[in-house]
C-alpha cells in the first residue's frame, strides 16, 4: 500500500485525526483521509464521504473505503506508506470491528509499513497486529492490556515510536504523535520548522 492514509469511522476524535492531518500537510506530505462507513444503509443520505466526529463535527473524507481498498495493493509497501488510527469512540471501535480493514493493516505492517494509532486504538486496533513482541508503545489510561497481552511495553510518553509502529496517548498529545509521524518521514528539521510555525 502506497501513501499515508488517516481513517475516520463515525465518531472518531477530532483533534487526534484532523490535527494530525493538519501537521503532516503542513510538513509537507500528501495525506488522503478514508471514510470508514460501519452500518449505514446503502440510501444513507449524506452519502459514503461524510463521517462525523465524536463531537459531531462532520467531515467529508477525501477517499470512500471501497476507493481506498481497491488502490491498496501491497507491493512496495514500505516505512514511508503510513496507515493513521485516530482514537474516540465509538470510532475505534468501529474501526476495529471492520475486518477487511484489519486484514489490510495486518498485511501492510508485515510488508514494512508504518501503523500509527493513538489513544484507544493501540489497544483495540494496533494490539490486532502481528510480531508486536517487545515493542515499545502508548495509548490511553486503559487501553493498555491487549498490546501487553501480546508482548508489547507500555511507556508512559505522549508519543513513542518503535520501528514501523507510532503510537500517541491521547487527544491533548495529538500534535506530538503527527510530529512523530513526520519526523520518521521527514526528519527532525522538517519537524522543527512545523514546530516553529505552529508556535510551538
Amino acid at each position: 500500500m502506497k501513501g499515508i492514509y488517516i481513517f475516520l469511522a463515525d465518531g472518531f476524535e477530532d483533534m487526534e485525526a484532523l490535527g494530525t492531518l493538519d501537521v503532516l500537510r503542513r510538513g509537507g506530505l500528501e495525506v488522503s483521509t478514508v471514510a470508514v462507513q460501519t452500518g449505514k444503509p446503502a440510501d444513507y443520505i449524506y452519502g459514503d464521504r461524510f463521517v462525523t466526529s465524536s463531537r459531531g463535527v462532520p467531515v467529508v473524507a477525501d477517499l470512500t473505503f471501497d476507493e481506498f481498498e481497491a488502490m491498496a495493493s501491497q507491493e512496495g509497501t514500505g516505512p514511508q506508506d503510513v496507515m493513521v488510527f485516530p482514537g474516540g469512540m465509538p470510532g475505534t471501535r468501529n474501526l476495529a470491528a471492520t475486518e477487511v480493514l484489519m486484514d489490510i493493516m495486518k498485511v501492510h505492517f508485515m510488508h514494512g509499513g508504518t501503523v500509527a494509532a493513538i489513544c484507544a486504538a493501540p489497544g483495540l486496533v494496533a494490539s490486532q497486529l502481528p510480531g508486536l513482541e517487545g515493542r515499545k508503545f502508548t495509548c490511553f489510561d486503559g487501553f493498555e492490556d491487549a498490546m501487553i497481552a501480546r508482548g508489547a511495553r507500555y511507556v508512559k510518553a505522549p508519543a513513542v515510536s518503535d520501528g514501523n509502529l507510532v503510537t500517541g496517548r491521547g487527544a491533548g498529545c495529538a500534535i506530538d504523535f503527527a510530529c512523530e509521524i513526520l519526523r520518521s518521514l521527514k526528519g527532525g528539521k522538517t519537524v522543527a520548522e512545523v514546530r516553529h510555525g505552529l508556535m510551538l
